[in-house]
């Protein structure tokens, strides 16, 4: 038997059938199934006992987290103190998967899936491991605006969801580097592009998803974003190295009195990213690309769950490019970027305190996972299923 180092992180409340098509992918390409562990991320009121039927039916490894399963292994870790961390009803519940992994120091590897994506016909496992392994020459992207546009191959004139509006409308240069360190692999999706609902609007959609579509002809060369520049992280289809959840905390979305939501891992890209910057590290992007069916649901609900951080999007970067210099570890960058946003004055933007209250969430995560950490002994590690 393999050894099992994949952590697979799918946060779920409806398609988490979606497994059984990655779960196919890996085997067509003769990708071992042996190296996943599945963690499906659901709600109380969802059906866990048919996810964990599925995953036997499959014969991959994995195991169902509820709203109380996660109380219970916050508990049995004794970090209880922390179970804040982790947001009600958010797709930030994703930070669990990483936690689950931190405690559990087999998982070299993890691997985010939204449930409303499906691979396509390629390695989809096998590409994103290659492109963690990837050392040699990549186009590297920059734009005068500091912003590198993941979409800007596209026919349609497209920016995606996370893009800072005062960002637009860049010149963007393209120039040939070596990588030698990646961390991340950023997954691109065809179908339904991720956009905000402002531009899902101008796009002329009201069911949440756009007009606009794309497909495999819109992406070009795989890229990473040059030192220094930012760009859109989406969770939906990512892969990365365990080094890097100490700075990829996805943030208390959603459940927060100023109602902040859909920007987990749009934020937790760009402390990603800064971490990477100092560190002298690359996040990969292109494929493996998945496709993305996002279900109809109405623009302005969207809109409502985003305008409460669309402000605040437009100045998270500018707060984070001014901190973790000279950091030697993702902890460190971490902790300066957390003290950047728990000290910072934003009183000035809209809904500016969550911003301090996301740095004391931040400073929390890197305290929990120390707990996790020291004493080892005292924490309960779940053995891979023989």
């Amino acid at each position: 038997m393999s050894e099992q180092d994949i952590c697979v992180i799918v946060p779920t409340i409806r398609e988490y059938e979606c497994m059984r098509e990655y779960v196919a992918n890996a085997r067509e390409y003769g990708f071992d199934t042996d190296r996943l562990f599945v963690v499906l991320v659901t709600e109380d009121f969802c059906d866990t006992d048919e996810m964990a039927a599925m995953l036997d039916d499959l014969g991959v490894d994995g195991a169902v987290f509820d709203g109380t399963a996660r109380e219970a292994w916050f508990a049995e870790q004794g970090v209880d103190d922390y179970s804040h961390l982790i947001p009600e009803a958010s797709h930030a519940q994703t930070s669990f998967g990483l936690l689950y992994m931190w405690a559990n120091e087999r998982f070299e590897y993890g691997v985010f899936i939204d449930d409303d994506t499906l691979p396509h016909d390629e390695d989809f496992f096998g590409t994103h491991m290659e492109n963690l392994a990837y050392e040699g020459e990549i186009e590297a992207r920059a734009s005068d605006e500091s912003w590198v546009n993941v979409l800007d191959d596209a026919d349609a004139d497209l920016y995606p969801r996370g893009y800072p509006y005062a960002a637009m409308d860049e010149d963007l240069e393209r120039e040939p580097t070596r990588v030698d360190d990646v961390v991340a692999s950023q997954g691109l999706w065809t179908n339904v592009p991720d956009l905000d609902a402002v531009r899902i609007l101008m796009d002329g959609d009201l069911q949440g998803q756009a007009q606009s579509r794309t497909a495999r002809a819109d992406f070009g060369e795989d890229f990473v974003a040059a030192e220094g520049q930012y760009l859109t992280v989406c969770s939906m289809n990512l892969a990365f190295r365990r080094e890097v959840i100490p700075a990829f905390y996805q943030l208390p979305m959603d459940d927060n009195r100023w109602d902040v939501g859909r920007f987990d891992d749009i934020w937790s890209g760009l402390f990603l990213k800064r971490a990477c910057d100092v560190l002298g590290k690359q996040v990969y992007n292109g494929g493996p690309l998945c496709e993305h069916n996002k279900a109809p649901r109405s623009t302005f609900d969207d809109l409502q769950n985003e305008v409460a951080g669309l402000e605040l999007n437009e100045h998270v970067w500018e707060v984070i490019d001014d901190a973790a210099a000279g950091a030697s570890s993702y902890r460190e960058a971490f902790a300066s970027m957390a003290d950047a946003l728990a000290a910072g004055d934003f009183e000035a933007w809209n809904n500016g305190e969550f911003l301090n209250y996301c740095g004391e969430y931040m400073n929390d995560w890197l305290d929990c996972l120390d707990a996790l950490e020291t004493p080892a002994a005292d924490r309960v590690e779940v053995p891979a299923d023989d």
